[in-house]
């Protein structure tokens, strides 16, 4: 099983870097085969739409979840992520909706696929990450570990 874990998101504008530095940390606690690839995915936009298409299952990291909600993590399957696209000026600002919805157009989208994600607080730029972003970084990655693990051993 082929398996992409991408982090989205810019460090230089506090907790929206979230998503970069949860793969990073992921990446770094533990050792995965060779068939788990850990993506900086930034800001790259249609460019990564590889690596939805090209796998069987995909974990993307990111602080996506409205400003509002509770301070914690949000884990969202497959089947409850809307794939949808917007006119853009440019492929640059293409989000993770729309990369979903490009990946469904196509027949493309990855048995698997779940986002995990939190609400930023602060999205300064040249900001690090909030005390409340950096307090849930473990706890997403411990979730990314289980639910990776599960897809290695040949579970849902």
């Amino acid at each position: 099983m082929r398996i992409n874990v991408i982090g989205l998101g810019n460090i230089l504008f506090g907790d929206e870097g979230f998503g970069v530095e949860a793969v990073r940390e992921f990446e770094r606690q533990g050792e995965y085969p060779e068939s788990v690839q850990f993506v900086d995915g930034g800001t790259q936009g249609i460019y990564l739409l590889d690596y939805i298409e090209s796998c069987d299952a995909v974990m993307v990291f990111d602080a996506l979840i409205p400003e509002e909600f509770e301070s914690e993590v949000y884990i969202y399957q497959k089947q409850e992520l809307p794939g949808f696209i917007h006119r853009k000026m440019s492929s640059h600002q293409m989000g993770l909706s729309e990369l979903i919805g490009l990946a469904n157009l196509r027949g493309r989208m990855p048995e698997k696929f779940v986002l995990i994600g939190i609400p930023p607080k602060c999205l300064d730029l040249g900001a690090a990450l909030t005390p409340e972003a950096r307090s849930l970084l473990d706890k997403s990655v411990e979730k990314g570990r289980e639910i990776l693990d599960g897809w290695l051993q040949g579970e849902a």
